[in-house]
C-alpha cells in the first residue's frame, strides 16, 4: 500500500501541533507501509530507510503580502501536490492548506481521500486578519469542499467530532472517525541537565510558569500577560512563542511584554522557534505550564509538558479536557466565551485571574505541582502513544481501500 500524506509543515519547518502531528505519524506509518510526504517550502531530504519527501512553492506570479495572496499561494502549491500520483491507494490531508490538494486527488485519481482535522476554519475568525477577508473565505472554501466530500475525517478529540458535526450538519457522522494526537514519551522525558536554562538566563532555582506556542489569538497569550499580573512574585515566567499571525498582534505583544517587565521581573521572552532538546528540557523543570488557548482541538504541548514531567494548567475548551484530568495531571480554568461569536472570554478580567490564581496555588505548593507532573507522564505514556495512532490510522486505510 502506497499512501501520500499532504502538509504544509513538515520538519525542520515546523510550527505548529499539526506538523509535529504529521512528523511522528508519518514516521510511525512509514515502518508498516509505504509512505510519501508531500509538504510546503524548501527542498528536503528524505530520512534514511523511510519515507519520501518532496517540498513544493507557491507559484511566482503569486509572489506578494498582499490581502488574500497567501490564501490564493497555498491552493496554488495545492494544485501541484494534486499531480503525478498514479499508483497511490490514498492520500490524507492536513489543515486547510492542503485539504483541496487532498480533494482534486480524490476527484483526479478516483482514490479515497483521508483528511485530519486539527481545526476549523469556521471556529477560526481571526484568521481573517493573517489572510484577509477575501483570503479566509477561501480557505473557509478549501475545508469546506473537502470535509463535505472526503472518505472519512479524521476528528482529534471528542469534542472536534462534535465540532464537525455541527459545522458541517450534512456529513455523515459515520465518516467521522476520532484518533487522538499522540506523544513520543521516550523523547519527551524529564531533563536534569540545565544548559538550556543557563543559555536564556532562567533561574531554575526559581519557580517557573511557561507558556509555549505561536502569537496567534487562538493560543491566549495575551491573556496570559494579563494574568501575570497577578502573579507570585517570586516566580518567573518564561514565554516560548514566536511566528505571530501579523505585524498588529505581535505590536501588541511585545507591548503587554514590556510593560509586564516594567512591573516585574522574570520574564523571559525567547521569540524564536527552539529546537526540541531546548523546549524539552525547558519543560522538564517549569512548575507548570499554562495554556491559555481559547481554541484548542487537543493540544500536542499539554501532552508534550505531561510527558515531562510537569503539571499543566489550561483552558477548559475543546479537546483539551480529554487530556488535562483536572485534579490530577493539573488544573482546568473554565472558560465562558462572549455571546456575540467573538472566540473571547466573556469576562476577560476574570478570566486572567483564575489562570493566575490555579497558577499561584501550585507556585505555593512544589510537592503539588511535582505529584501532578508525575501523574501527568505515567497518563502521557500510557494512553498517548504515536505507535497506536499509527495502527488506527492504518486500519481506517484498509477499512476504506476494502469498501
Amino acid at each position: 500500500m502506497r499512501v501520500v500524506m499532504l502538509t504544509r509543515e513538515y520538519p525542520p519547518e515546523v510550527y505548529g501541533g499539526a506538523g509535529v502531528h504529521v512528523e511522528y505519524l508519518s514516521k510511525e506509518l512509514a515502518r508498516l507501509i509505504s509512505v510519501e510526504v508531500r509538504c510546503f517550502g524548501g527542498a528536503r531530504e528524505s530520512p534514511e530507510g523511510f519515507l519520501t519527501v518532496r517540498a513544493y512553492q507557491p507559484w511566482d506570479s503569486l509572489a506578494g503580502k498582499e490581502p488574500g495572496l497567501g490564501a490564493l499561494q497555498a491552493m496554488s502549491v495545492d494544485l501541484a501536490m494534486a499531480a503525478r500520483l498514479e499508483g497511490t491507494a490514498l492520500v490524507h490531508s492536513h489543515t486547510w492548506y492542503t485539504n483541496l490538494a487532498g480533494h482534486l486527488a480524490k476527484l483526479l485519481y478516483g482514490i479515497p481521500h483521508v483528511m485530519t482535522s486539527h481545526s476549523l476554519e469556521p471556529l477560526r475568525p481571526w484568521k481573517a486578519e493573517q489572510l484577509g477577508a477575501g483570503g479566509y473565505a477561501l480557505s473557509c472554501f478549501c475545508e469546506r469542499a473537502a470535509i463535505e466530500a472526503a472518505d472519512a475525517i479524521v476528528a482529534v478529540s471528542n469534542q472536534m467530532r462534535e465540532d464537525i458535526l455541527t459545522c458541517y450538519s450534512q456529513i455523515d457522522g459515520e465518516r467521522v472517525v476520532v484518533i487522538r494526537n499522540g506523544i513520543d514519551a521516550e523523547e519527551y522525558r524529564p531533563d536534569t541537565a540545565t544548559d538550556v536554562l543557563e543559555a536564556y538566563g532562567i533561574d531554575p532555582t526559581r519557580p517557573t510558569v511557561m507558556f509555549v506556542g505561536r502569537i496567534t489569538r487562538q493560543k491566549g497569550l495575551t491573556h496570559l500577560l494579563d494574568a501575570a499580573a497577578y502573579l507570585e512574585r517570586g516566580a518567573q515566567l518564561v514565554l516560548c512563542a514566536g511566528a505571530p499571525d501579523t505585524p498588529e498582534i505581535a505590536e501588541e505583544i511585545a507591548t503587554k511584554v514590556q510593560r509586564l517587565r516594567a512591573e516585574r521581573g522574570g520574564v523571559i521572552w525567547i521569540d524564536r522557534m527552539l529546537q526540541r532538546r531546548e523546549v524539552i528540557q525547558l519543560m522538564s523543570h517549569a512548575t507548570v505550564l499554562v495554556c491559555p488557548s481559547l481554541y484548542e482541538p487537543l493540544g500536542i504541548v499539554n501532552l508534550e509538558a505531561m510527558s515531562c514531567g510537569t503539571a499543566v494548567i489550561a483552558t477548559a475548551t475543546g479537546g483539551i479536557p480529554e487530556v488535562v484530568e483536572e485534579g490530577v495531571t493539573g488544573y482546568l480554568v473554565p472558560f465562558e466565551p462572549r455571546s456575540d461569536g467573538v472566540v473571547a472570554p466573556r469576562d476577560p478580567e476574570a478570566f486572567a485571574r483564575a489562570l493566575a490564581e490555579r497558577v499561584n496555588a501550585l507556585i505555593a505548593d512544589p510537592q503539588l505541582a511535582a505529584k501532578l507532573g508525575e501523574a501527568g507522564r505515567q497518563r502521557a505514556v500510557e494512553n498517548f502513544s504515536w505507535r497506536s495512532v499509527a495502527e488506527r490510522t492504518l486500519g481506517l486505510y484498509r477499512q476504506l481501500l476494502n469498501k
